[in-house]
Formats: structure tokens, C-alpha cells, sequence
């Protein structure tokens, strides 16, 4: 994609964002392991993870990574590392792109103590390409051959323009 092209928006219809919350909730179901907590990342992952909420029946928490306060995520995180000793938190996200958010946040979960064993990290659509895994995902993408950009229903309120500066802001990423 060259500077001058608009990327591929893809509209995800709302039928299909809900089928890849309940596939997600059912592949947490089905296993072992159980989460106490939801942990929506924010911004993109919070609608995703009250839903999913909802759906395994679990309270939430929420911590704002994309509004990049400083200090303020960190804050968060470290208050959640701690809470990690005796309780198992299901961290939500709406997509594992380059894996440089989930790579951050277990960064600075890490940092402050967490125990990894109560962590457990889900997203609608992961990147089979990303530097970072997920525990559970719906839908897997490859960013070799698929460029398109993802808009969630919740996103689709922004302006087309807002969303196609988004989609182009990480160099490289759809190129």
C-alpha cells in the first residue's frame, strides 16, 4: 500500500463481532483453567470484554492502555500484578495485530510481580504473524496477505477519515 492509497476498511457486522464473543467465552468455558476477573484492555478491548463478561458471567475491570496517560496505565497494571497472587484475570483485547500492546502490558505486569500463571490473555482476531500469543482467539489472520483494516462495530462511529489515519499510523503495518 502506498502513502497515497486508502487502506481496505473491513466493517465487521455486529453478528459477527457477537459469534467471535461467544466463540471466545466458549473456549475459556471449555478449559481447565477459569478465570475470576475480565480485564478489558482499553481502548479497543473493553466492548469486547463486557461482552465477554456477560457471557462467563464474571465481573470486570478495565485499565486504559491507548489514551497513553502517563503513568496512569502503569498505575493500573500495578494494582492488577498485585491482585494476580490469588486471582486468575482473563485479559481482553479486540485484536492481536503486531503484538506490541499485549507485548507492553505483560511488560509492565511483569514488572510489578504478576504471577504469569493467573494470566491469561484473549482477542477476537489474532495475527498468526504477531510477536505476541494469545490464549484464546476467534478468527486468525495473517498480515502477510491480509491487509485489510478491521473496524469494529464500536469504532464505525468515528469518521472515515479518523479511522483510515488509524489504520496507517504504525508504519508498516499493512504494508
Amino acid at each position: 500500500m502506498s502513502s497515497n492509497d486508502q487502506p481496505a476498511l473491513h466493517p465487521i457486522p455486529y453478528d459477527d463481532f457477537v459469534a467471535d464473543v461467544r466463540a471466545v467465552g466458549d473456549l475459556v468455558r471449555a478449559g481447565a483453567w477459569q478465570p475470576d476477573f475480565v480485564v478489558g484492555i482499553g481502548r479497543g478491548g473493553l466492548v469486547p470484554a463486557v461482552y465477554i463478561s456477560h457471557r462467563l458471567g464474571l465481573p470486570m475491570l478495565s485499565i486504559d492502555h491507548s489514551a497513553r496517560v502517563p503513568g496512569f496505565a502503569e498505575e493500573l497494571l500495578g494494582k492488577v500484578a498485585q491482585k494476580s497472587a490469588d486471582t486468575r484475570l482473563l485479559f481482553v483485547d479486540d485484536i492481536n495485530d503486531s503484538g506490541g500492546t499485549l507485548d507492553e502490558i505483560r511488560h509492565l505486569l511483569t514488572n510489578n510481580g504478576c504471577h504469569v500463571d493467573n494470566l491469561r490473555f484473549a482477542t477476537l482476531l489474532t495475527n498468526s504473524r504477531s510477536r505476541a500469543s494469545v490464549d484464546y482467539w476467534s478468527r486468525t489472520i495473517d498480515r502477510a496477505v491480509d491487509k485489510r483494516w478491521f473496524v469494529f462495530p464500536w469504532e464505525a462511529m468515528g469518521a472515515s477519515e479518523t479511522i483510515a489515519a488509524e489504520s496507517v499510523s504504525v508504519p508498516g503495518r499493512l504494508a
